[in-house]
């Protein structure tokens, strides 16, 4: 697949609006993976444009206000998200593409809708198509067009810009680590540029020094995807981690040939990174086609036999592992044991991934992390291979209830399996999932 994407802006003119208006006028044209997204029919010239006559001003300058929150933020829930990464809320009196952009922090997505057919509008996006790139291609991308725009303003003698001024904000904040971490986390609770109060930045960051800056950015995207309360103090953790259940991370099972490395994450799907390890799992511990028993996976986490028909959860809305010394406690979110099951599956992964973290959260968010333990729980718990023996092409939600029963597992689980190997179109899955494969 060619996982490539480009803006194209070829400057138009413009008698009317702004300075910075008139001169970034143009025929604005996104593709990607060779598909134009944003096609569409323009009725007072009654012929298709793959580039509709925009404002590169406005564009450049959304990319540049919410480049964090575009660049990090995974798909969520909360009420402002869609004003950060859907392209028609940019405004300014044109019809902008209904793209959404969002990323998993590996990947981005690029999703276009086509626009609905409306008398008084006279043009219509008409182009229905996903896109999932490196996020590093993303940022090149954006780049490259709001330097081409910068560059055009300053040929027309037009500046300093609002666009300028927050274009060398975003450049001198990626260049600075430890401010470039807290623009980071702002973005992965769904916060705008300094939107943190100091206290919250001093808690998250004694925490990360405490568990690692990458798991605690795991329960800000967390806290982003729905507004959630849970603590992300270290005190927090343990406190909420102490009343699971007692582990012991020396005698938990480790893989013995992990799956081909030589990728980076960027260049390989989530569910499919997910589920290479299950299965190298499975094969390492001879487990067959048949389900994996409590008592076994419990052994996997050298947890106590009775983990997973437990119902003594955590309040703190996440599973977590969490290591304290020679110790280490699980508490989980579920009081079902289908639930459970699959989150301490979960939970291994994480451990499998990031053997040395000192927390492995199992949260909500999509962010790329959370993906893999969900494709990894998956396969682990109901084998794709097994699931297509015996459904044998019956895939009617009757039959998808036996199976998930005979796997202990949701429905939504088994559901999941076929539509990321692609038995089943996305659609069928929930639409909040639907960028699981990416």
């Amino acid at each position: 697949m060619n996982n490539g994407w480009k803006i194209s802006a070829e400057w138009e003119t413009l008698d009317t609006g702004s300075q910075e208006e008139r001169s970034c006028f143009a025929a604005l044209g996104i593709q990607a993976n060779d598909r134009w997204l944003t096609e569409g029919r323009d009725a007072l010239a009654n012929r298709l444009r793959q580039a509709p006559l925009l404002s590169a001003y406005h564009l450049a300058e959304w990319f540049a206000w919410n480049w964090w929150r575009l660049r990090w933020e995974p798909r969520a829930s909360n009420p402002d998200w869609a004003f950060a990464h859907k392209m028609s809320n940019i405004g300014g009196g044109y019809i902008w593409p209904n793209i959404t952009i969002f990323s998993d922090g590996e990947r981005t997505a690029l999703l276009a809708k086509a626009t609905r057919e409306r008398i008084e509008t006279p043009f219509r996006y008409i182009t229905d198509a996903a896109a999932i790139l490196p996020s590093g291609k993303f940022e090149v991308v954006v780049d490259e067009f709001v330097g081409q725009v910068l560059e055009r303003l300053d040929a027309q003698g037009v500046g300093p810009t609002n666009l300028s001024c927050l274009w060398s904000d975003v450049i001198a904040e990626r260049g600075d680590p430890e401010l470039s971490r807290i623009r980071k986390l702002e973005a992965l609770l769904g916060k705008q540029p300094d939107d943190l109060g100091e206290d919250e930045v001093i808690e998250f960051l004694n925490s990360a020094e405490r568990f690692g800056i990458s798991a605690v950015e795991e329960i800000a995207a967390d806290q982003g995807h729905s507004l959630a309360s849970a603590s992300v103090s270290a005190s927090g953790l343990l406190a909420a981690a102490q009343r699971g259940f007692a582990v012991k991370p020396s005698e938990m099972v480790r893989l013995r040939r992990a799956p081909d490395s030589s990728n980076r994450p960027a260049d390989i799907p989530a569910w499919r990174l997910g589920a290479e390890m299950a299965k190298a799992l499975r094969d390492q511990e001879a487990l067959g086609d048949a389900p994996l028993e409590n008592v076994r996976l419990a052994e996997f986490l050298a947890a106590e036999k009775g983990i997973a028909e437990a119902t003594k959860n955590t309040e703190l809305g996440i599973s977590i592992l969490v290591h304290s010394n020679a110790e280490a406690h699980i508490a989980l979110r579920s009081r079902w044991q289908s639930g459970r099951r699959f989150e301490l599956a979960r939970l291994l992964c994480d451990h499998l991934m990031h053997p040395d973290d000192r927390l492995s959260p199992a949260t909500r968010a999509n962010t790329y992390r959370q993906k893999v333990q969900r494709s990894f729980a998956a396969e682990l718990l109901s084998p794709f291979f097994s699931v297509m023996n015996m459904l044998q092409g019956d895939y009617s939600q009757e039959s998808l209830l036996d199976l998930a029963q005979h796997f202990n597992v949701s429905e939504m689980t088994i559901r999941t399996q076929l539509v990321n190997h692609g038995v089943l179109e996305r659609e069928d899955l929930d639409p909040d999932a639907v960028l699981q494969v990416a």
